[in-house]
């Protein structure tokens, strides 16, 4: 076994300890360099969510600024990044700036007397998504059905309060215990909620949450009636509007 298959089967081993923990973390290779640099294309690392290297070389300290910072913009943002770590000369050769971005690529200032010319891809691996489901109507049923179908972990149950996964929230209980899943959904970290309801209903929940102290910006930024307006009658239907929104929200999400 080679040096690089070495390399590769722990960095695929540990990734996949991370996938396990729903942990997202990021890969850098290096594609290309120019000058005398000490690692050389195909060195590869795994990085966490703090840009820290976990496994893998990249070379020296020249690039570990510039990778940090790469690896922490493409986790936030969910997309990958291309960055060239270069001496000033040529940046400035190049009518570049050291953070700017061309044509996809972010240059980065190399500082180092190797004075040589690093690109490194950076791609960020982000848990799925979670779809917090409550309730057991029909629309609740098909939800966890179609769900997994477009790459959203699917569940009933609303995670402990220390978990930063990215999650979006349908209360499906259709008249039962509706106010107490709104209730327990706004006391989760999720980057949407949706009623599956009427308008009319779900005001008069929204006045009850309001009653019991709760603020009436959060209520309001529920989305009722969950769904795009496409004329859903059947459960199916109105599972597949609500999806259709969800996917709207997680792409704006990671821009």
């Amino acid at each position: 076994m080679t040096p690089a298959e070495v390399q590769s089967s722990d960095l695929a081993e540990a990734a996949q300890d991370l996938r396990a923990r729903d942990e997202p973390f990021a890969f850098a290779t290096i594609v290309r360099t120019a000058g005398a640099t000490a690692a050389k294309p195909g060195a590869k690392a795994l990085l966490s969510a703090d840009g820290t290297i976990l496994h893998g070389w990249l070379g020296g300290g020249c690039t570990r600024g510039a990778v940090k910072r790469a690896a922490l913009a493409a986790l936030q943002d969910g997309t990958p990044q291309l960055i060239s770590v270069a001496p000033e000369d040529l940046l400035a050769e190049k009518g570049v700036s050291a953070g700017e971005e061309v044509d996809g690529t972010v240059f980065a200032r190399n500082g180092c007397p190797s004075r040589g010319t690093v690109d490194i891809f950076i791609e960020p691996c982000l848990p799925t998504p979670q779809l917090v489901v409550l309730g057991a109507s029909p629309v609740a049923e098909a939800l966890g059905r179609l769900g997994p179908e477009f790459h959203w972990d699917c569940t009933a149950a609303l995670p402990d309060p220390g978990q930063t996964r990215q999650r979006v929230i349908v209360i499906a209980t259709q008249g039962q215990g509706d106010l107490d899943a709104l209730t327990r959904a706004l006391a989760t970290p999720a980057m949407h909620i949706a009623f599956v309801g009427s308008t009319r209903k779900f005001a008069t929940l929204a006045d009850k949450l309001e009653g019991n102290g709760l603020a009436r910006a959060q209520i309001d930024a529920i989305k009722a009636p969950a769904g795009l307006d496409i004329g859903a009658v059947t459960p199916e239907e109105i599972a597949l509007s609500i999806l259709a929104e969800l996917i709207s929200v997680r792409r704006k999400a990671v821009g």
